[in-house]
């Protein structure tokens, strides 16, 4: 297939070219962001290339049913940038990659975690200015401590198995609980109990209707004081106002996060030489206990060599109706 790719970026060639090798598209590598503007470069392909902050709009779907594309491949699990109805409408396929590393984002999470709690961000910038004192930089023990996990699907599940090794009490909440998440020690309980009971919450759960702002004022009204919040799953999770408000009043003690609702005009992008334009974002960075990554938690080679593989397997089923095809579905957002 003759496939336009978005958003390309140079680890992107390295690993799709490497698993090409035995699949035979020709892959166009395009550099700019899939938007209403620049859905014209995908002239003369037959297959779109998506990733997380790509906009495949109705506009977009409509460009594309014009140029006569009929399959959309996304280089990413979530969704919540694609308007299913219109795609459905045009008889365009949606594909995806429901899972490529759980491990990758699960570990980054810890990383999250260790970092705020010891602090290591802030000691490294210390020690190579020759000043080790440690004031300041005190932590906690994990062990003993109780984490909230909301969503407990691949990834939470695999978040929960690495707190176990810590000695962590575990609650989890998830419209679909799972037996392998009890038989790793996690209790499921209500939503609000969560809140009151966690000293770390981390997201794992998808962007739907239902999670869209979960994390809110009344949310973080509900937690321990001192909480640590972490999110490594989508930024509309989380109400940053919200948040921002709740650092300032200290209810809320370290914020990790790997994503942002405003992430598009800012992550994957060297704005070393800029101004941010983003005042919400700015004021985050000015809390000494607020650490963030550029959506770097799907970020291992195992993850990207999956992401390639499933990604170019979904192109190849939907070409030869043979394989498996990773369809998302216009149904599966009216059942969400």
């Amino acid at each position: 297939m003759q496939i336009a790719m978005f958003s390309t970026k140079s680890y992107d060639r390295e690993f799709f070219d490497r698993v090409n090798a035995d699949f035979g598209h020709d892959i166009t590598y395009l550099e700019s962001r899939l938007t209403g503007e620049t859905s014209s470069l995908a002239e003369g392909a037959d297959a779109v290339c998506a990733f997380v902050n790509d906009q495949v709009d109705g506009q977009v779907i409509a460009d594309f049913d014009e140029l006569g594309i009929k399959l959309v491949l996304l280089r990413s699990a979530g969704f919540n940038n694609v308007d299913l109805r219109a795609a459905h409408d045009r008889d365009i396929t949606v594909a995806r990659v429901p899972a490529y590393s759980p491990h990758a984002v699960a570990e980054h999470t810890l990383a999250l975690i260790l970092g705020l709690n010891r602090q290591t961000h802030r000691a490294y910038n210390r020690v190579r200015e020759r000043n080790f004192s440690l004031e300041g930089l005190l932590g906690f023990d994990l062990h003993g401590k109780t984490v909230g996990i909301i969503g407990t699907g691949t990834i939470g599940t695999t978040f929960a198995q690495i707190m176990s090794g810590f000695g962590c009490d575990l609650l989890g909440f998830d419209p679909y609980p799972n037996d392998e998440c009890r038989q790793r020690g996690v209790e499921y309980v209500e939503l609000s109990e969560l809140f009151s009971r966690s000293h770390i919450i981390s997201l794992h759960c998808p962007m739907t209707p239902d999670t869209h702002h979960m994390i809110d004022a009344d949310a973080i009204e509900q937690m321990r004081d001192g909480v640590m919040l972490i999110n490594t799953s989508r930024g509309c999770i989380i109400d940053t106002r919200a948040v921002i408000e709740g650092l300032k009043s200290e209810k809320i003690g370290h914020l990790g996060l790997d994503v942002y609702e405003e992430e598009e005009d800012l992550f994957f992008e060297d704005l070393s030489e800029r101004i941010i334009q983003d005042d919400v974002f700015a004021r985050l960075l000015t809390f000494p206990n607020v650490l963030i990554t550029g959506h770097q938690g799907f970020f291992t080679s195992e993850a990207l060599t999956s992401i390639a593989e499933t990604t170019l397997q979904n192109a190849t089923a939907f070409k030869t109706g043979d394989g498996t095809l990773h369809e998302v579905t216009h149904q599966r957002v009216t059942d969400a």
